[in-house]
């Protein structure tokens, strides 16, 4: 078992990949709010982040590398479309209000995270440092 192996890091490290993959698809909706036909896309990552949660309190102790592990088939983050809706004539339903405020919403959960992992950071470098 590494350092950095631990649920914490592991949890914080998905939540800055999800916040990295919404940004990516807000970025994409925005430059394409005007493009016919597009349809906005959204990340979907919540899902693992609850699955881990769930996981950790069920995560079995494999005494030999032979048992079958479980407990940690976490879901994968993934992208969706959302064909349902059309803002405007031309098939796009890119809702440039909607976009920007995701975006910021998921800066200050972004933020956040960085934040926490910091703050694990500067409790490990206290550790070493014997103090």
């Amino acid at each position: 078992m590494g350092l950095f192996d631990s649920t914490t890091f592991q949890n914080l490290q998905n939540g800055l990949k999800g916040a990295a993959m919404e940004q990516k698809a807000i970025s994409e909706n925005i430059a394409n709010v005007d493009t016919p036909n597009y349809k906005a896309k959204s990340a979907q990552f919540q899902h693992t982040l609850d699955d881990a949660i769930q996981n950790e309190k069920m995560n079995a102790n494999r005494t030999n590398n032979k048992h079958i592990e479980f407990g940690n088939n976490a879901s994968q983050a993934y992208l969706s479309e959302d064909q349902s809706t059309m803002y405007n004539n031309n098939g796009n339903n890119v809702d440039i209000d909607k976009e920007m405020t995701d975006s910021a919403k998921n800066q200050i959960y972004y933020n956040a995270m960085t934040d926490r992992l910091s703050s694990k950071f500067s409790s490990l470098k206290s550790a070493v440092r014997g103090g």
